[in-house]
């Protein structure tokens, strides 16, 4: 069941896929259809689903779902990543691969792979008020208060002297 991702609770489970590179606004509108359709379809063990869909920056796809009517199982976990790695061969884009950082350098969003950040980091060019995304947040709650933050309040901070 489709909803408007700013009608989940903020309890609601959230998966955030980073692009290695940013999206066309064609290709946003097609994913957006794309992915809604997924979401309309997306159930558990039979039970239809809640979720929404936001991108961000044309470089985040973001799927919450509200888990107090119906939790995702492990297939229909499977099934959402599955749908990812479809749109991933459609729009040949990376949009799995943990091992790389995204960060803002001035008004500029980068993408780089975590070996090179780790350097960028040992050589002062990034810090620990470089603004990182931190897709490693579990809800929407989370997502909407710790996800855009300074490298040195999420798990970035290990590289940072």
């Amino acid at each position: 069941m489709l909803t408007d991702f700013t009608n989940l609770p903020d309890d609601s489970r959230v998966w955030i896929y980073q692009a290695n590179r940013k999206l066309s606004d064609d290709e946003v509108a097609q994913i957006t259809e794309l992915t809604n359709d997924f979401l309309t379809k997306w159930t558990a063990h039979g039970a239809e689903l809640e979720a929404g869909l936001e991108i961000k920056y044309n470089r985040f796809i973001v799927l919450g779902l509200n888990q107090a009517n119906a939790s995702a199982s492990g297939c229909s976990i499977d099934a959402s990543v599955h749908f990812i790695q479809s749109l991933e061969k459609k729009f040949d884009v990376d949009l799995l691969d943990k091992m790389n950082v995204t960060f803002y350098t001035g008004e500029y969003i980068a993408h780089k792979p975590l070996t090179d950040f780790r350097k960028m980091a040992k050589d002062k060019s990034v810090s620990k008020n470089t603004v990182v995304f931190n897709n490693l947040v579990n809800t929407k709650a989370e997502y909407l208060e710790n996800w855009e933050v300074p490298a040195s309040e999420s798990w970035h901070a290990r590289f940072l002297s």
